[in-house]
């Protein structure tokens, strides 16, 4: 059971030190996660969510405990990780294609074979009519998607979605929560969803 887990956090805690004094943010967390596994944490704001997905991502290190991703001892940065931030963080000034490839450009991994992997995950999202469409012509729905389809581009093995939905009308992003949770099956991800709303939670 152990080494079937994608993702295993052990005894993570973390305090922060303020003038004030310390603040426990989180205390003793264990979890496994497998493959295919999509998990949501439901819990009001500020109690730590965040936080947690930060140290899983290796941009924040605990004050105890530690994270494995295959095995391996998270310590930085983890290109198996993708992040799906609350708010879609698109660059108003490139295509809607351009935002998609931002990822890649980073990891500098810009193929032929990338982007043709791109472009099917538009098409099959509802979005290649839309591919040279800028962000201010999207509802906010498809501006998800299209954030949604920029990690997925990057072919993570984990995703880690921090209130991606919280931008949207309450409808909206029901309706929204859904069709990610489609697909994320679809493509057989994995993922860790935080959230405060748990009709969000129950709708991925």
């Amino acid at each position: 059971m152990e080494s079937q887990s994608i993702m295993k956090i052990r005894n993570i805690s973390m305090t922060y030190h303020t003038l004030d004094g310390e603040i426990e943010t989180l205390k003793n967390i264990d979890l496994d996660v497998n493959k295919g596994d999509i998990i949501t944490i439901v819990g009001p704001s500020g109690c730590g969510k965040s936080t947690l997905l930060s140290i899983i991502a290796g941009l924040v290190n605990p004050s105890k405990g530690e994270v494995f991703i295959n095995d391996k001892k998270v310590n930085g940065t983890n290109k198996d990780i993708g992040y799906m931030f609350q708010r879609d963080h698109l660059f108003e000034w490139r295509t809607i294609m351009g935002n998609v490839l931002i990822g890649l450009e980073i990891q500098d991994k810009v193929t032929d074979e990338k982007k043709k992997f791109a472009e099917k995950l538009l098409d099959t999202y509802g979005l290649e009519d839309f591919k040279n469409n800028y962000p201010n012509q999207l509802s906010g729905g498809m501006r998800q998607r299209v954030a949604l389809i920029r990690t997925l581009a990057i072919e993570p093995e984990i995703l880690l979605l921090d209130e991606p939905f919280s931008a949207l009308d309450y409808q909206t992003r029901l309706a929204i929560a859904d069709e990610i949770g489609t697909i994320l099956k679809k493509e057989g991800k994995t993922a860790l969803m935080v959230t405060h709303d748990i009709a969000e939670a129950m709708s991925v």
